[in-house]
This record gives structure tokens, sequence and C-alpha cells, in this order.
């Protein structure tokens, strides 16, 4: 009993950290541009998980450090400029709504690649969060070219995160999870640095107070939606599995439309009752068979 508190605080604490990060993305994009936002998120995860990185060299098998690197890259990486440029044409909101596809990939990648087995309570439970997460979208935006092709950027990282989630299960077993954060991140701060001095960040304003708000909520971005939700998302795969750990994006939207409504967001009926099918589909996904 005390194993399954444990796992739902944590699964709790990564919706909540999860969730508020789309806003925090669209408070970094107030001047500064998507790629300077994500360049900053991931090098202050990097820097933060410093002190560990070296520790974390040792203890991991030399040919295991590939894969944590490219865990960092499909896990953190390359989502990260996914969401912020999607965010330049869509609502945060929005983009914690379309998150919630991941748990899909993950049955998909799983079964084509890594040999998943899935029950099919969790499959029908799968299929009706989809349902109730297209239902919402459809609830709250106008469909356009342009939506469409922001909105397939979420849906790559979602993809990318599938195939981390399942990556991370199935061969990292054996490696403490700050370890696997720490050494996955640090070859990370340099292209980010690259990219912040290419894109002219260090040549920007950066005393001005709307810079520093913006540079303090990518950085925030960085240490607690990045670094810190990177330790614990990775703990609840090894703990709870692979498919429970990827349900997280479900509890996301909810987060991510609360913070939508305390900055003046409308959620309308509609919207409601989607979300409450996202929840029975979390709940058919999470039931245990006898």
């Amino acid at each position: 009993m005390g194993k399954k508190i444990i796992n739902w605080l944590i699964f709790i604490a990564l919706c909540l950290i999860w969730g508020s990060s789309f806003i925090l993305m669209k408070g970094g994009m107030n001047v500064l541009s998507p790629y300077q936002v994500a360049s900053i998120r991931i090098m202050s995860a990097g820097i933060i998980l410093l002190p560990f990185a070296i520790k974390a060299f040792k203890h991991i098998p030399s040919q295991k450090r590939a894969l944590v690197v490219l865990s960092g890259l499909l896990g953190s990486f390359f989502p990260a400029y996914l969401f912020c440029i999607a965010e330049t044409k869509i609502d945060s909101a929005l983009a914690g709504i379309l998150n919630a596809l991941t748990p899909l990939f993950v049955i998909v990648t799983g079964i084509g690649f890594f040999q998943l087995k899935v029950k099919m309570n969790q499959v029908v439970g799968i299929i009706i969060g989809f349902i109730g997460l297209t239902l919402l979208v459809a609830a709250g935006a106008n469909i356009t070219v342009q939506y469409i092709s922001y909105a397939f950027l979420v849906l790559l990282a979602t993809l990318f995160y599938g195939i981390n989630v399942n990556m991370v299960g199935k061969n990292m077993q054996g490696i403490g999870s700050l370890e696997i954060a720490s050494m996955a991140f640090i070859f990370l701060i340099i292209p980010c640095g690259l990219i912040l001095q290419f894109t002219g960040f260090f040549a920007l304003p950066l005393s001005e107070h709307n810079y520093i708000q913006s540079t303090l909520a990518s950085a925030t971005l960085g240490v607690f939606g990045t670094a810190i939700a990177s330790i614990l998302f990775y703990m609840l795969v090894k703990r709870a599995g692979a498919l429970f750990a990827s349900t997280v994006t479900y509890g996301i939207p909810f987060v991510a439309i609360g913070w939508g409504i305390w900055g003046g967001e409308h959620v309308n009926i509609q919207q409601v009752v989607c979300l409450s099918i996202i929840l029975v589909g979390v709940y058919l996904v999470n039931k245990k068979t006898k």
C-alpha cells in the first residue's frame, strides 16, 4: 500500500509541474524566441544537474551511456523546441491537452519496437481517453491549416515521449533516476549555449524588466519542469511501469486548463464533459484485472 501511495504522489507532482510548464513557455516567449526559451530551459536543467554528472558517468555502464543521451534528446531536448514553436500559434492550454496523446504512442511504439504487452482494459482506456481528447480539441478550437500544422509539432513531441518511455522502462532498470537525468542533460548544455549564441540572445537588453521576467520563466521551466520532473518521471517509470507513468499526460491538461482559467481563458461545458471522458479512460488504464 505504501508503494502505491508514493507512486500516486509522484504522479500528482508531475501533473502539477508539467501542467504548469505550458503557461511558463508562454511567459518565456513574451519577448524571447521559442528557440531561446527552449535552450534556456534545457541549459538550466543541465546546470542544476551538473554536480551529479561525474558520479553518474562512473556508475552508468559504458554500453548504456549512448542510450541515456538518446533518452535526453527524445524525452526533453527535441520536445522542448517542438512545444515552444507550437505555442507561437496555439494556446498553452491546448498544448497541454494535446500532450495527453503520449499514452497512445507508448502503446504503439511499445508493441512495435519493445514487445510491450497490454491488457484489453488498458487498450479500451487509451481509446476512450483519445476520444475524449479529440472531442475536447474540437470543442475549443478553430480547425485551420495553420492550427493543424502547429498541432502536429506537439504530436511529434508525444511520439518522442512514447519512444523514450519504453526505452527507459526496458533498458535502464538498473540505473538511478538522478544518474539518468544528470548524464542526459549534461551533454545538452553546449548545443543549447550555441543555439542561444546564434539566435542573438546574449546581445539582447537582458537587464530590462521584460527580458528578466521571460528569462526567469524559462529558467524556472528548466529547473522544475525539466530537471526535477525528469528525475521524478524516471523514478515513476521504474517503480510503476511505462504505461502507468505515461498516463501522467492525462492529468496535465487539467492543470494547464486551470492556469488558462486563472489567466482569463474561457472553459465551456463541452470541455468539462470531454475532460470527464478522459478521466474514465485514465481509470480503465490503471484498473487491475482479476
